[in-house]
């Protein structure tokens, strides 16, 4: 199945739209197709999910078209043998599989389709046991915050704010809406804890 190329997945609007409807929902008529927008056009705002899931449904509707299926015709153990066939990470899949759970609800709620076969069809387990952020070392914090000079307000106000932020793992958001006594608290905070510090390394 020759896919749509991932540039005109970019935006998908009214204007555009030609370019990435299935074959399989502009065959179910204009009122299939003008929903299948509204879906695409009034449901989702953030552009990359979007893209996401158009890019989705596209491959879902190809493979259903393929497979001699039409829109009404889907049922849970074709979506769930769309999933099996699917050559992509655990992320991914799931990724997949919500973008036609969320189309098919659409579909439901417009009453293009009695039910939602991909409902009931549980994606790939996937647990991340471990976070990607890397921790700061006591040894990498200490050598930063002492990097920063206390002989000025500036000095003393940075090694403030980064200290709030390493000691408390606080959003960088957080931190700046500090109150003017609470960066004086920080500051104290630092003091001692890089005394601590110091009495493990002489």
């Amino acid at each position: 199945m020759e896919l749509v190329p991932k540039a005109e997945f970019s935006i998908v609007t009214r204007a555009s739209s030609s370019a990435w409807i299935p074959e399989l929902i502009a065959s179910a008529g204009a009122q299939v197709t003008e929903t299948y927008i509204d879906f695409f056009t009034s449901t989702i705002r953030n552009r990359n999910t979007r893209a996401a899931y158009a890019r989705a449904c596209w491959q879902f509707f190809g493979w259903c078209a393929a497979h001699g299926l039409e829109l009404t015709t889907v049922r849970p153990f074709h979506v769930a043998a769309w999933i099996e066939d699917f050559p992509g990470s655990k992320p991914t899949v799931k990724q997949k599989l919500a973008a036609v759970r969320m189309l098919y609800d659409f579909l439901v709620v417009r009453q293009i389709t009695p039910s939602n076969p991909a409902h009931s069809v549980r994606g790939p387990k996937y647990v991340v046991k471990k976070g990607k952020t890397p921790v700061w070392s006591r040894e990498d914090a200490k050598t930063l915050l002492d990097s920063i000079p206390k002989d000025s307000v500036s000095g003393l106000r940075d090694r403030a704010l980064i200290a709030a932020m390493l000691y408390s793992f606080a959003r960088v958001s957080a931190v700046l809406k500090l109150r003017v006594e609470r960066v004086s608290d920080c500051i104290q905070i630092v003091d001692y804890c890089t005394t601590f510090v110091d009495s493990f390394h002489p």
